[in-house]
């Protein structure tokens, strides 16, 4: 994955602002159509938003929750634990490194997977996690994800020496297509496979929204790469210009990468 400092969020603003991706999560768990009993492996649970939904579906089931942000992991750990009691577990793991005790029915996972630059040892992982039978359901960012926003980086570094350290640099982001994650998902043992890439586009409210949401969410990484507040003003003023100026305004070109598969049931 990637360095300690760039698995670290700001909760507490993430959880704020994430409707978005809430939205994309709920379609997600649409689409592991729950029966009520079973162990889910929530992958990637952020601060616990949707965590908390998946156990509402889970009256006679149990959640483990597990992200890399210890930040995430501590704002979801107060949310849950008291309202969930023992049907929740929350612990701070690496995606491509975890183990669990038993394996688990459904892994679900929202807008995690594009942030794992290894997508084959993810995949590896996660098959081990689920007992035969076993299904995955996940959304990520994929295909074009952020094309737009990532040339206005690209063109406001390259005229500017204080984002030099942005220039040749596409971002954090492992935005795969859904060719290539279907073979990936196949490599690594699942079956019933599907994925497709389908639109996501996120219309922010203003330039204030717009800078909060880049400052926590999408720039984050960016951000932290520049070594003055001075850049990352200067950055962020930017971008949010190009943002206002664009058609529609305070648009951001999100994709999102739609997975389903099975472990087999021998295997």
């Amino acid at each position: 994955m990637t360095s300690q400092g760039d698995r670290e969020w700001d909760a507490s603003a993430y959880d704020r602002l994430a409707d978005p991706q809430r939205a994309w999560g709920r379609t997600v768990l649409a689409r592991a159509a729950l029966r009520g009993d079973e162990t889910v492996l929530d992958a990637g649970c952020g601060a616990g938003g949707l965590t908390a939904e998946i156990l509402e579906q889970l009256p006679r089931g149990r959640v483990i929750a597990i992200d890399g942000s210890a930040q995430m992991v501590e704002r979801a750990r107060v949310q849950l634990e008291a309202r969930f009691g023992d049907r929740v577990r929350v612990e701070v793991a690496d995606l491509t490194g975890f183990t669990l005790e038993r394996p688990v029915d459904v892994i679900f996972s929202n807008a995690v997977f594009h942030h794992i630059p290894d997508h084959p040892a993810l995949f590896r992982c996660l098959w081990q996690a689920l007992r035969p039978g076993g299904r995955l359901v996940a959304q990520c960012g994929g295909g074009p994800n952020l094309e737009r926003l990532r040339a206005h980086v690209a063109e406001v570094a390259a005229d500017d020496s204080l984002l030099a350290s942005l220039v040749g640099w596409d971002g954090p982001w492992n935005n795969a297509d859904a060719e290539t994650t279907a073979v990936r998902l196949a490599d690594a043992g699942f079956i019933e496979i599907a994925t497709s890439v389908t639109p996501g586009f996120v219309q922010l409210d203003d330039a204030a929204h717009a800078r909060a949401f880049l400052t926590t969410i999408n720039l984050r990484s960016h951000l932290s790469r520049l070594g003055s507040d001075q850049a990352r003003e200067h950055l962020l003023d930017a971008v949010v210009g190009r943002l206002a100026a664009s058609d529609p305004p305070f648009e951001l070109d999100h994709w999102r990468l739609n997975i389903w598969a099975r472990r087999p049931m021998e295997g």
